[in-house]
């Protein structure tokens, strides 16, 4: 591939609505640009940029590919994202590395839930938007219908600049409303002009008048010419319209279809003379490694070399690959770069250039390129690479938190270690799912963003790592405690032969309001002498360890020893923390025992129409509803939930709401778990030790 300045790079992320056709759009543009020499397919499960076997077999996109082609002067860097709700991480250091985003909508569902997020999250990043509307060949395809529900959706000002010739299987090119022309494809996607079909003429002479309204409002000289009915510049037109959708004033539709090719060349065309390169962008700001100072950097050779690690995949053989987007300054192989967010330094080795899983070396890489390099030691997701002279440091990828957690286990034995390895080397690839052991119930925990980001979590550890794994619900980390004060006497005595085990103790259990665990020593007089007093203590604290309802940790409580009984030869250390242990288990059951639950503080953020089914649901959860505030066209629900009930919420409320709910949690406090599932979970646990 040869050399390109920084102004002849074009990133675009393609982002969608899961099926919205994104990777097959990017296969069809790799071969028209002679980037490959077959067209990939999904659903021949033999796609170069769904290489995966875990995205094979689903046939969807699970992780973000780099589709890089060269098309007239320009390098244009293609991020192929997944349209699924469970890979939004992907999504998101995808458009953090790119300079405008094209949200791909099916020309027969329109705009759906996936397209809502997808805009908002470009938004967020403040980069310009343009829509390809995509399966025009589809029966039922309607171009107008989603440009109608673009409008309705979104308040910006979109405008069409093709409109399609024919529809579904007759959809065969594209009205030029700028240039005034018909486009025609072949079978192959390659393109002629031809004469506008005089059915249309109306419809053309209508679409054109408002491209050019939008177009010439943002230029006071084309404005004047335009009011005075004079005739517009087309060059002068073109330069006008990309400095409005470089800015974000303007969003495009284009239309086509991945599938047959029609449409792919104008879209090329387009990324060419219409997008932004990273030139175009406002510096990057950053601080110095002390966060003191803050440091901006241009996207150009000039300045002192800075990149940000956008991406990692993880591989037990090939070893770990790096990808980065190159924010200033230049890179080369072989060239040593600080790890400004760890303070270490990297060797970095072959520059490579990746299309789906194929590698391609480079010599070196300039300011706004996305390169690979593998087996760097300290780099993960987020992190800034630097000239060791001039370091600085960039915010890391604000990626969102996970939501649904399982607990998992080997399925052989012996692979406990294996597990935690694995997950730890996949978590380096994948930043939205984090793994950690409860030393409470001993599981190790596997946190993601839904079921299926999970599934495929499991796949890849078998795959790459040889560990098969068996899912289930986590355990509840419940608590146990008393309502009532008890005592309870206990002696604990052995005779054997030789020196016996004498130990006596009267204990008292009470509830502690802090929630926390007092022993008190009451003894007068000698009853238990003051050596065997801190093993009576410690025979109560292990006793806790595992309460007598369940085997859960005891808490909020008071145990005061106040009397007792011993032996001058016989008592021991261990005869007293025997019997205090035994003492505690009679007092604590006598105290009216009860189970505590954990109670999270939870806050849902829905639109207004799913409200009440939102509120109904949590009510079923046996949530307590504590707020409500309105944000805009959104409710944001505030509640108290047990942790017991939010084991599948993700799930539940992607469903209730069709994917536009999300939600967030955070543990509140322990309550007492109602009778009739306190007895359910008491049953269990004892069937479970037996």
């Amino acid at each position: 591939m040869a050399k390109h300045s920084t102004k002849q790079l074009r990133n675009v992320g393609l982002v969608s609505h899961s099926g919205a056709g994104k990777t097959t759009m990017a296969e069809a543009m790799m071969y028209l640009a002679g980037a490959t020499n077959r067209r990939g397919s999904v659903d021949d499960r033999n796609s170069i940029l769904d290489f995966e076997a875990e995205e094979r077999e689903r046939q969807v996109s699970i992780s973000t590919s780099i589709a890089p082609f060269e098309w007239k002067d320009s390098k244009i860097n293609i991020l192929d994202t997944p349209g699924y709700f469970d890979f939004v991480g992907e999504v998101k250091a995808a458009l953090r590395a790119s300079d405008a985003a094209l949200v791909v909508i099916e020309a027969v569902s329109g705009v759906e839930v996936g397209t809502e997020l997808v805009w908002g999250y470009a938004n967020d990043y403040g980069l310009p938007k343009a829509v390809f509307v995509n399966k025009m060949e589809r029966e039922n395809a309607d171009f107008m219908k989603v440009l109608s529900e673009l409008r309705e959706a979104f308040a910006e000002a979109i405008v069409p600049l093709y409109l399609p010739i024919g529809k579904e299987k007759e959809f065969t090119g594209l009205v030029d409303l700028l240039g005034e022309r018909a486009l025609l494809f072949d079978e192959s996607g390659q393109m002629t002009e031809g004469e506008i079909p005089g059915d249309m003429t109306d419809m053309v002479e209508e679409y054109r008048e408002e491209l050019l309204d939008a177009v010439a409002e943002r230029d006071d000289e084309l404005l004047m010419m335009y009011l005075e009915g004079e005739e517009l510049d087309l060059d002068r037109l073109r330069s006008v319209l990309r400095e409005a959708v470089c800015e974000g004033e303007i969003v495009p539709v284009l239309c086509g279809s991945g599938l047959t090719g029609v449409g792919m060349l104008t879209l090329m065309d387009f990324f060419v003379d219409n997008c932004p390169s990273p030139a175009d962008a406002p510096p990057a700001h950053g601080n110095n490694p002390s966060g003191e100072d803050e440091v901006s950097r241009r996207a150009s050779e000039d300045d002192p070399f800075s990149a940000l690690v956008f991406k990692t995949l993880a591989d037990p053989y090939v070893g770990k690959m790096t990808l980065f987007r190159v924010i200033s300054g230049k890179v080369s192989s072989d060239m040593s770069a600080l790890n400004s967010s760890k303070d270490d330094t990297e060797s970095l080795g072959q520059l490579m250039i990746l299309r789906g899983n194929q590698q391609e070396s480079v010599d070196g890489a300039v300011a706004g390129d996305l390169v690979a390099v593998a087996k760097l030691q300290h780099t993960v997701t987020g992190d800034t690479l630097c000239a060791e002279s001039d370091p600085v440091v960039f915010a890391p990828i604000a990626f969102p938190k996970p939501i649904y957690s399982v607990a998992v286990e080997p399925e052989a034995r012996g692979d406990e270690d294996k597990i935690g390895s694995g997950l730890n080397r996949l978590s380096e690839e994948d930043p939205t799912f984090q793994v950690e052991r409860n030393p409470e119930t001993n599981e190790h925990i596997l946190s993601g963003m839904g079921d299926v980001h999970v599934a495929v979590i499991a796949e890849r550890l078998k795959r790459k790592f040889g560990v098969g794994v068996k899912t289930a619900a986590p355990k509840i980390a419940y608590r146990e405690t008393v309502k009532e004060t008890a005592t309870a006497r206990y002696r604990h005595k052995k005779q054997s032969g030789g020196r016996g085990q004498f130990g006596e103790v009267d204990i008292r259990v009470e509830p502690l309001e802090s929630g926390e665990f007092e022993f008190a020593d009451e003894i007068f007089g000698g009853s238990v002498p003051n050596q065997f007093i801190p093993a009576v203590e410690k025979g109560v604290r292990e006793s806790m360890g595992e309460g007598p309802i369940a085997g859960y940790p005891v808490i909020g409580v008071k145990v005061a020893l106040y009397d007792g009984g011993y032996h001058p030869v016989d008592s021991s250390e261990m005869a007293f923390k025997t019997a205090a242990a035994m003492a505690f288990k009679q007092a604590f059951m006598s105290a009216e025992p009860i189970l505590l639950e954990p109670i999270y503080d939870v806050e849902v953020r829905v639109p207004d129409s799913y409200m009440g089914d939102v509120i109904g649901d949590l009510n079923r959860k046996r949530g307590k509803i504590t707020g409500m505030v309105p944000e805009g066209r959104m409710q944001v629900i505030r509640a108290k939930v047990p942790g017991a009930e939010m084991a599948r919420y993700a799930i539940d409320l992607r469903s209730i709401t069709q994917g536009r709910g999300t939600y967030s949690m955070e543990f509140s406090s322990y309550e007492p778990v109602p009778a009739n599932i306190q007895e359910k979970i008491a049953e269990a646990a004892n069937a479970e030790e037996e």
